[in-house]
């Protein structure tokens, strides 16, 4: 009888085992709306880190390549929020809230068996990364990068104001036209707009340039954009005019890294600033980059990043 019940248990645990689905490099993940795409680099030994992209609306296969890098120490997870790259992209701009991005992470993190993990938010990656840890209080965070984040409306308004009035004046002056008059698709304004993206979004490549990576990926989702944020980078309208989550910046109590470009529209002033609001953070500065610090210097942020990361690890 004795045999029996252990051949038994046997079998049962065989069929467990056979039964548990493989955890896949590349797919999908049914989400309030819709699936959202992901795709994990890497085979280091490392604790998985895991990537939030910006916009909102954006897209993280211009990150690939450069945060791909970071994939000799440890998995690294790349996701599409959804209406964005190769996720589904509805059209009701009810999905378009705060709430239901960060249910995303949950379940992706459960799709990917996530019990541990460090988080990476870049832009408005890091808005939805904080929201993530102050309201969901999750387990198994050992670490986070906010990397040029978008963590304050009004610290975000500030800086873009500042870098507004040091541009030349005939481009200040055509933004300030345009803008009281609220006509954000004239031509004249749209350059003027690319003025500012070429000196603060990416000094390497504004426009981005052709990138395999993205091939088959949707472009930049103006609908979310709009709705969460408004026309450009430095005029608000949207669902995040008042966000703003430094409050519970002292409240992290795992260590923090802020990354931001030398050149970035979250300005290495306010970054600073931001870290005498936390308990345990360090900043670090890409010299020669703009806010896609992984596009103007993938080597310089990957090695600030992967150093961060590893001592995180090697401390536990």
């Amino acid at each position: 009888m004795k045999n029996l019940k252990s051949i038994c248990l046997l079998w049962l645990l065989s069929l467990t085992i056979a039964c548990e689905k493989p955890i896949e490099k590349e797919g999908y993940v049914q989400v309030e709306g819709g699936k959202i795409w992901y795709k994990m680099v890497g085979e280091g030994e490392g604790t998985p880190l895991l990537i939030l992209h910006g916009g909102p609306g954006s897209r993280s296969c211009t990150m690939i390549p450069g945060f791909s890098l970071l994939g000799k120490d440890r998995p690294v997870i790349f996701y599409d929020q959804l209406g964005s790259g190769f996720s589904d992209r509805p059209i009701d701009t009810t999905l378009w809230r705060i709430d239901r991005f960060i249910d995303e992470i949950d379940l992706l993190r459960e799709h990917l068996a996530l019990e541990e993990l460090h988080m990476l938010g870049h832009s408005c990656g890091s808005t939805f990364t904080i929201e993530y840890l102050a309201t969901k209080k999750p387990k198994g965070v050992k670490s986070v990068v906010f990397s040029s984040p978008h963590i304050s409306t009004p610290h975000w308004m500030a800086d873009a104001k500042i870098l507004v009035s040091q541009l030349p004046v005939h481009i200040r002056d055509t933004i300030a036209k345009y803008e009281a008059l609220e006509d954000y698709e004239a031509k004249e304004y749209l350059a003027a707009t690319d003025s500012f993206y070429a000196r603060h979004l990416s000094r390497k490549a504004w426009p981005y340039l052709p990138n395999p990576v993205c091939d088959g990926a949707a472009e930049f989702n103006d609908q979310v954009y709009n709705h969460m944020w408004g026309p450009t980078e430095f005029t608000v309208a949207g669902s995040l005019m008042d966000f703003d989550r430094t409050p519970f910046l002292k409240e992290i109590q795992v260590p923090i890294l802020f990354v931001t470009g030398e050149y970035d529209e979250a300005r290495p002033e306010t970054i600073y600033k931001f870290q005498k609001m936390a308990n345990d953070a360090t900043v670090e500065i890409i010299e020669g980059a703009a806010h896609m610090t992984m596009i103007d210097q993938p080597e310089r942020v990957t090695k600030a990043i992967g150093d961060f990361l590893n001592q995180v690890d090697n401390s536990n």
